[in-house]
C-alpha cells in the first residue's frame, strides 16, 4: 500500500489570478452600464430603442467572456506553432477589405460576415502580440544585430502599413507597432537606441507641428494636419472639426468633482457625435466627476499592475511576452484615449478598452485577458 502512494503523481495546482478577473469583470460591468446611459438618447431617436448599443454590446461581451476562458484553458505554448497562420489570416483580412470592406462615416474598416461585423484591426492587435512573441524567442541574440533588430519591426510594421493603408485607422497603426515596440524593449538590454528613437519622434512630430500651425492657408491641408490645427485651438473650429472636441471638454468641466449623477449627462443628448465610442470617456466624467474618472484610471491601473506581476512571475521567456504584449496593448490604448479626450493629443478616434461600444475589440480584448490568464495558471508548474 506505501509503495502505491509513493507511485502516485503530486497533484498540480493552477494558479487563477482572481484580482485580474475580477478588475476585468468590474471593468465590463461598469463599461455596459455607461454605454446604456451615455447611448440610450440617440439609441432611442435612431433606433426606438434605447438599449438597442446596450443589446449589440452585450452579445459580443457573453461572447468575449467565452473567449477568454476557453483561452484561459488553452495551452498558450502552441500559440508557438500557429503564430504565422496567425499572422497571415491578420493580414488576409486586412487586404480582404479592398474588395468586402463596408464603408461607415467614411472609414472602410469593417467586413459583414451573416450580419455580424469583424474589424481586422482588432485582429491584427492579436496577431501581433502572438508573432512578436514568437519572433523574439526564434531570434534570441540577434535582436541585439541590427539586421534581427530590423527583422523584428518589419512584420508588425507591414501589419501597421497594411491597417493605416487600407483603413486610414493611423490609432491602431500606432497600437499595433507600440505593442511590437513594448515587447522588444522588454526583451533587449539597453535603452540607448529607444531614448535615440523617441528623441527622434518627438523632434519629427514637433517640426510637423510647427509647420502646420504656420501655415497661412489650411484650405487644401491634409485632414491630419488640420486636426493638429483643431488641437492647438479647438475653439477657432467650434462649428466644424473641433465641435467634438469642445463638447467633450465641457462635459469633463461641468461634471466637477463628484459629477452630475448617472444617466443626468447633458453632452450626450446629442451634443457629442458618437458619444458611446471613443469620447465615452467625457460622459463618465460628467455624470461621475473626477471621482469617477479617477477610479476608472485606478481599475486600468490595478490591471496593468496584475499583467506585471504575471509577466515578472511567468513559467517561461514566451509566456511572459504574451503578456507583457497584452499589457503593452491595452496601457497605450487607455493612454491614448484619454489624452485625446482631454486634448492632450490631437484627435485619433480611440477606444476605451472594455468600456467603449465595439464588439470586435472586447471580444479580441477579453481573448488577450484569458491569454494572461492561462500564462498564470502556470506559475509554479
Amino acid at each position: 500500500m506505501e509503495r502505491v502512494r509513493t507511485l502516485r503523481k503530486p497533484k498540480v495546482e493552477s494558479y487563477i489570478d482572481y484580482s485580474l478577473v475580477f478588475i476585468v469583470l468590474f471593468l465590463l460591468a461598469f463599461g455596459l452600464v455607461m454605454l446604456y446611459s451615455t447611448s440610450s438618447y440617440e439609441a432611442n431617436l435612431d433606433y426606438g430603442d434605447s438599449a438597442y448599443y446596450f443589446k449589440h454590446q452585450l452579445g459580443p461581451t457573453i461572447i468575449g467572456l467565452g473567449a477568454m476562458i476557453f483561452m484561459s484553458y488553452f495551452p498558450y505554448r502552441i500559440l508557438k506553432k500557429f503564430a504565422f497562420p496567425i499572422y497571415a489570416v491578420a493580414a488576409g483580412l486586412l487586404f480582404l477589405l479592398i474588395p468586402l470592406g463596408k464603408t461607415i462615416n467614411g472609414a472602410k474598416r469593417w467586413i459583414y460576415v451573416g450580419g455580424i461585423s469583424i474589424q481586422p484591426a482588432e485582429i491584427a492587435k492579436f496577431a501581433v502580440i502572438v508573432f512578436s512573441a514568437t519572433l523574439v524567442i526564434s531570434l534570441k541574440k540577434k535582436l541585439l544585430e541590427p539586421k534581427g533588430f530590423g527583422t523584428m519591426l518589419a512584420f508588425p510594421a507591414f501589419l501597421s502599413l497594411l491597417v493605416y493603408g487600407i483603413t486610414k485607422n493611423l490609432s491602431s497603426a500606432i497600437i499595433i507597432m507600440g505593442i511590437a515596440v513594448v515587447m522588444l524593449f522588454v526583451s533587449t538590454p539597453g535603452y540607448k537606441r529607444y531614448i535615440i528613437a523617441a528623441l527622434s519622434v518627438l523632434a519629427l512630430a514637433t517640426v510637423i507641428v510647427l509647420i502646420v500651425a504656420n501655415s497661412a492657408d489650411s484650405s487644401g491641408m491634409n485632414y491630419r494636419f488640420k486636426r493638429i490645427l483643431v488641437w492647438l485651438d479647438p475653439a477657432a473650429y467650434a462649428s466644424g472639426k473641433g465641435f467634438q472636441t469642445i463638447q467633450a471638454l465641457y462635459a469633463i468641466g461641468s461634471g466637477g468633482i463628484f459629477g452630475k449623477g448617472l444617466g443626468e449627462s447633458m453632452q450626450k443628448m446629442g451634443f457629442i457625435p458618437e458619444a458611446q465610442n471613443d469620447m465615452i470617456f467625457s460622459i463618465i466624467c460628467e455624470e461621475l466627476g473626477l471621482f469617477g474618472a479617477i477610479a476608472v484610471m485606478l481599475m486600468f491601473l490595478l490591471l496593468i499592475w496584475r499583467l506585471m506581476v504575471i509577466a515578472n512571475n511567468a513559467p517561461d521567456m514566451f509566456g511572459a511576452l504574451l503578456v507583457i504584449g497584452v499589457m503593452g496593448h491595452i496601457a497605450i490604448q487607455v493612454i491614448l484615449n484619454i489624452a485625446v479626450v482631454t486634448n492632450t493629443i490631437p484627435n485619433t478616434g480611440i477606444t476605451l478598452p472594455f468600456i467603449s461600444y465595439g464588439g470586435s475589440a472586447v471580444i479580441v480584448q477579453l481573448a488577450e485577458i484569458g491569454m494572461a490568464l492561462n500564462v498564470a495558471r502556470n506559475i509554479g508548474r
